[in-house]
């Protein structure tokens, strides 16, 4: 989860490291304690940006504006030392009160984080996405809250598709034949960009295998070897068989083929809201659209990741100051232009609602109610994550089915 919202930050922002300084935490027991008769809480976050520690400095500022009696202590991190801090935080007993991160669900079955719904204002909690919020749940009940999200839609090069006389895809079969005679333009051009690499396998297999109606399980059990997800296997196998894609898309990664389409010599390509940065600084000139992710049926669908916020159980008298922060913060004048400025989503609907007459990011606004998501909370989930990533490439050589096989057998190894 994290690494997949890092690189669109890193990506949008143009920015060539994510580790910042930190500020330090103080006191004991969840941290700095009070001060001067003011509610201390600490905030420990990770860094997506060199923006991200002064746009969070810019939000403290105006909550304890209004809230003289409430600090807040920052500490950022990169998100490679993230999980490492926290760890040997909660180990002390100095766990942040407020935390933006990954994985939560270890920290649940320790009884360790509010409920959301406890540290949130009815109203607050109304307005996230119903899918991100379902995303944040532990055995029906939410314990984090959907900080940014991001989420997949088609760029389509316009240009080559007229050359080709085609038209955008909506389902798989238009997709196929949209993608095979923008190949058949030659001049080093391909009709659709399939990222199969160890970069990100595991999103192009999800575009695929959910498209057609598979899924990669639930939060108690990973499923791959389905025959649901065996026809979006088979149909990947049918793109490259037919010299839809690019050459070796089995070793492909999404990163540098974004590259090419931005260069204009790839028809269509699976792509996230930072691409759109990425091709004004890149090529501004590029005349593209961004559809929505075909599927066999062409039923709306898209791959959504997102990080959360999570609010730990260190003190019962700094609830009600955690839920006064947090409500403070997704107020949608605070809220969208951070998350504007960090190049991601919003997950409420207040947000989407105020950022819907953006052209470029409308596409992936509107389909954002029909995002589906990883099983993160499934302890294996990791396993089939590296089992994508080393294995699905090998779809360009081998059955589909005995591809999916392979990856539920390393899955279910552990």
């Amino acid at each position: 989860m994290k690494k997949s919202l890092r690189f669109g930050a890193a990506a949008v922002a143009a920015v060539a490291s994510l580790s910042l300084a930190s500020c330090g935490f103080g006191g004991s027991g969840g941290g700095g304690g009070d001060e001067g008769g003011a509610t201390t809480l600490d905030l420990l976050v990770p860094s997506y940006s060199d923006a991200t520690k002064g746009l969070w400095e810019d939000v403290i500022k105006g909550f304890e504006k209004e809230n003289p009696d409430i600090k807040v202590k920052l500490e950022v991190q990169s998100w490679d030392n993230l999980e490492k801090v926290v760890s040997t935080k909660i180990q002390a007993g100095e766990a942040p009160d407020i935390y933006n991160g990954g994985p939560f669900a270890g920290f649940v079955g320790d009884d360790l984080l509010y409920p959301a719904k406890d540290v949130v204002s009815d109203d607050t909690y109304s307005d996230f996405q119903d899918a991100f919020l379902k995303n944040a749940e532990v055995d029906g009940t939410a314990y984090a809250l959907p900080l940014i999200a991001s989420a997949r839609a088609l760029f389509v090069n316009n240009a080559l598709l007229q050359q080709a006389g085609v038209e955008a895809p909506t389902n798989w079969d238009e997709l196929l034949d949209a993608a095979t005679k923008v190949s058949a333009l030659g001049g080093g051009v391909a009709g659709y960009g399939m990222p199969l690499g160890s970069e990100e396998a595991q999103a192009e297999a999800a575009v695929w295998l959910w498209g057609g109606g598979g899924s990669f399980g639930d939060a108690s059990e990973i499923t791959i070897d389905t025959p649901e997800n065996l026809a979006g296997a088979e149909q990947i196998k049918k793109m490259i068989d037919a010299g839809a894609t690019q050459a070796d898309p089995g070793s492909t990664n999404r990163s540098p083929l974004m590259d090419i389409f931005i260069q204009g010599k790839i028809g269509m390509q699976v792509g996230l809201p930072p691409t759109v940065g990425q091709i004004e600084e890149g090529n501004p000139d590029l005349d593209y659209s961004i559809v929505p992710i075909p599927t066999a049926d062409g039923s709306p669908f898209t791959l959504g990741v997102m990080d959360q916020l999570m609010a730990f159980k260190n003190d019962d008298d700094k609830q009600e100051a955690i839920t006064t922060f947090l409500d403070y913060y997704y107020s949608a004048d605070v809220y969208v232009p951070w998350v504007q400025a960090e190049g991601f989503l919003p997950v409420t609907k207040s947000g989407a609602e105020q950022l819907n007459s953006d052209e470029k990011l409308k596409p992936f606004l509107d389909v954002l109610p029909d995002a589906q998501f990883y099983p993160s909370t499934n302890a294996k989930w990791s396993a089939a994550d590296g089992a994508f990533k080393s294995l699905f490439g090998q779809l360009q050589s081998q059955p589909a089915a005995d591809v999916l096989k392979q990856i539920q057998a390393q899955v279910d190894a552990g």
